[in-house]
């Protein structure tokens, strides 16, 4: 009698199987490195679609190659392999990669692999001039700008002073420790604390610049966005703002190019408007912030508002040098 443990075929001798044809070695060798489809195989390999097709399917059956569909191809690659496979794959290698023909499949992958950077420049040299409009069609207006906030340390905490509605707070949180947003207006915070509702490192507080309601230090970096001209007194918040930055924080205001546009007070309570890069360097040096660069921001050809700048700053990494309110009061007017 026969045991029927006997007649189990062993995964060994599957393996074996799949490697007994050079075709399919070849296959192997060829997918090691980058995933190809059944056309470019055909091309390695100078075989008929049908013939690979067939042999994949033997590969792909037999644990060998891990397989998926992208768009109207279907992609296959060598899978990670396990130790035992491993190691019968390294030495049926050995004797598949001496093959003439699998050196002229090296050379054919080649030229397949710089098809496809060609057909990559060709699409790019076509739609240079559309990319950017094609680029926000497909992940948004702002998918190059928002990644770039994980160059910020993890750790930090980080005051959105001014914070509005929270779009800044909840840009900063998922890349940040902590945030601390202040508003001095009920109706912002209600307005905050609806779109933060959920992010559990966002804390809303209320509050003037002039006054933060954050303690001396807490604050790893500070973001001013668009809050400035509202200000009575940008001079002193820059002091509140250095006095609730730790040592070697770092400071970012963002606000409005000098304009004409008098409406603005009119319509929408503007305090000032905009800004000179020297009254508003001259307010951070006031305010004990060294290392400090102002820049102006490519204009929005959709944009209807003035132009935009960008200010960094950064206080000195010993503990002392610290504007008082009276050392502001007497900054660049």
């Amino acid at each position: 009698m026969t045991n029927a443990s006997d007649t189990t075929p062993q995964p060994v001798f599957d393996r074996l199987a799949a490697l007994s044809d050079a075709t399919r070695a070849r296959l192997l060798l060829a997918l090691e490195e980058q995933a190809l489809s059944v056309s470019e195989l055909c091309s390695v390999l100078q075989q008929p679609q049908s013939t690979v097709s067939r042999h994949l399917k033997v590969l792909t059956g037999g644990g060998w190659l891990t397989a998926w569909r992208e768009g109207t191809s279907r992609l296959y690659r060598l899978r990670e392999l396990d130790r035992p496979a491993a190691e019968l794959w390294r030495i049926v290698r050995a004797d598949v990669a001496r093959l003439p023909a699998a050196r002229q499949d090296r050379h054919r992958l080649a030229a397949v692999l710089r098809a496809r950077r060609a057909r990559s420049r060709e699409f790019f040299a076509s739609t240079a001039g559309a990319w950017d409009r094609l680029r926000e069609e497909l992940f948004g207006e702002r998918a190059e700008l928002l990644p770039l906030l994980g160059l910020l340390d993890p750790g930090w905490t980080v005051g959105d002073l001014g914070c509005g509605t929270g779009r800044s707070s909840e840009a900063l949180a998922g890349f940040v420790g902590r945030v601390v947003a202040v508003d001095d207006s009920p109706e912002m915070l209600a307005a905050a604390e609806r779109r933060l509702e959920g992010l559990g490192n966002v804390e809303l507080r209320r509050g003037a610049l002039e006054e933060l309601p954050v303690a001396d230090g807490e604050l790893d970096a500070a973001v001013l966005v668009l809050v400035f001209h509202h200000l009575p007194d940008p001079a002193a918040a820059l002091a509140e703002a250095a006095r609730a930055l730790a040592p070697g924080g770092r400071l970012l205001v963002v606000d409005m190019t000098a304009h004409d546009r008098a409406r603005y007070r009119r319509e929408m309570g503007h305090q000032w408007l905009g800004f000179e890069r020297d009254r508003v360097e001259g307010w951070l040096a006031g305010a004990g912030f060294e290392r400090t660069r102002f820049t102006p921001l490519p204009a929005d050809p959709d944009a209807l508002g003035p132009g935009l700048f960008a200010a960094t700053a950064a206080l000195p990494k010993a503990a002392s040098v610290r504007a008082t309110r009276a050392e502001a009061d007497t900054a660049v007017a």
